[in-house]
């Protein structure tokens, strides 16, 4: 059985970091490159998480090959951990089911918990986002987060689903990507190409995250700002003959 891990999530949920109250001998995974701080008493080492064809399943959807290991030696310790972009943590405690998490959201568990990935298939390809969903197994705590605000919403019956704010969802329900209501041909084109107009449809009953901002759009509306790579040949062709 998985001990439960001291945890503080903090400053949520626009700029939210995680704080680990380890106690002594006691380990937790976290995603490569998100320790922000520890005490001198935990020691850090990398290993690729469920040996090399798994870990480079995990490259591929989008994760880091290696995952970090951190265990608190003979005194309790604090780790923070903060992830890559700015957002919310959510926490799930998994007993022996399943959590399935947007490609890049994994970030930190117990030993206990078994991370693989899982193929969409053109499901994937057709929301125009990743291929793979991170998924979490076995038993232990699991902490996951996002972009924008992390909101958890009940299902019992049928939802739906813009495919760019999906966080995580149970094992507990059924999903199909699927095109908008009334959107043409043409429309399908451009929601491919833009992010826009595909939708996914839960079926059953469990639990889903959404978070309240998407991704995508922000980067698009940033794009037009890019400052452009100037021409170092330009204005320097000239002889210099008059």
């Amino acid at each position: 059985m998985s001990h439960p891990i001291a945890y503080q999530i903090e400053h949520s949920p626009s700029y939210a970091s995680l704080r680990f109250d380890l106690q002594p001998d006691q380990t937790v995974l976290v995603e490569a490159g998100a320790m922000a701080a520890m005490d001198t008493c935990i020691k850090m080492k990398f290993k690729i998480k469920g040996g090399l064809l798994k870990g480079l399943g995990r490259m591929v959807s989008g994760e880091s090959l290696f995952i970090s290991e951190f265990t608190a030696q003979k005194k309790a310790g604090q780790l923070f951990i903060s992830p890559a972009i700015p957002g919310d943590i959510q926490h799930y405690r998994l007993q022996n089911n399943s959590l399935f998490i947007q490609s890049s959201g994994f970030l930190a568990s117990s030993p206990t918990v078994l991370i693989d990935t899982k193929f969409q298939g053109f499901k994937g390809f057709f929301s125009g986002e990743s291929l793979f969903l991170v998924r979490a197994t076995g038993e232990g705590d699991l902490w996951f987060n996002s972009y924008g605000a992390i909101v958890e919403i009940p299902i019992a019956g049928d939802y739906i689903v813009d495919t760019s704010y999906i966080v995580a969802f149970e094992d507990t329900l059924n999903y199909r990507v699927e095109v908008l209501g009334g959107l043409s041909f043409r429309g399908l084109k451009t929601g491919i190409l833009g992010g826009e107009g595909l939708v996914c449809r839960f079926q059953g009953t469990g639990r889903l995250w959404v978070q309240s901002r998407s991704l995508f759009p922000f980067l698009n509306f940033l794009n037009p700002f890019r400052p452009l790579q100037s021409n170092s040949n330009s204005g320097s062709n000239s002889s210099g003959d008059d």
